[in-house]
């Protein structure tokens, strides 16, 4: 497979993966800062690293089955996806999206109470 070919099969990989969302949150896994690594096997499969916001969070075999299926579906790849809690998953691992779209449904900057909430205890 072309570098050509791999950055449009990631870019349609991230385009999938962002129309998943933490039904909790209502925020997808990408933009909330749940994946950590996308690895193209080839053309027909993908291996994602992935996290989730808390290692007790009721949704650990939801969203990867979820990312799984939306995968074969819209683009036939065959997804492995590995769930893995380190490094543990943090606001600040929210990109600029995430973190506007959470602000726009909570009322408030998660990052920056994050942050004020650490340095407190330091």
């Amino acid at each position: 497979m072309s570098v050509d070919d791999k950055e449009r099969l990631r870019s349609e990989v991230l385009r999938v993966l962002e129309t998943i969302a933490d039904p909790e949150i209502g925020i997808d896994v990408v933009n909330l800062g749940l994946i950590y690594d996308i690895q193209l096997l080839d053309n027909r499969s993908v291996k994602i690293k992935m996290t989730l916001t808390s290692a007790f969070c009721p949704l650990s075999t939801y969203l990867p089955l979820m990312i799984i299926d939306q995968l074969k579906e819209k683009l036939n790849l065959d997804a492995d996806v590995d769930l893995v809690y380190d490094p543990p998953w943090t606001p600040l691992k929210m990109t600029e999206k995430g973190r506007a779209l959470f602000k726009e449904r909570f009322g408030y900057d998660i990052v920056e109470l994050y942050k004020q909430t650490t340095e407190g205890q330091k």
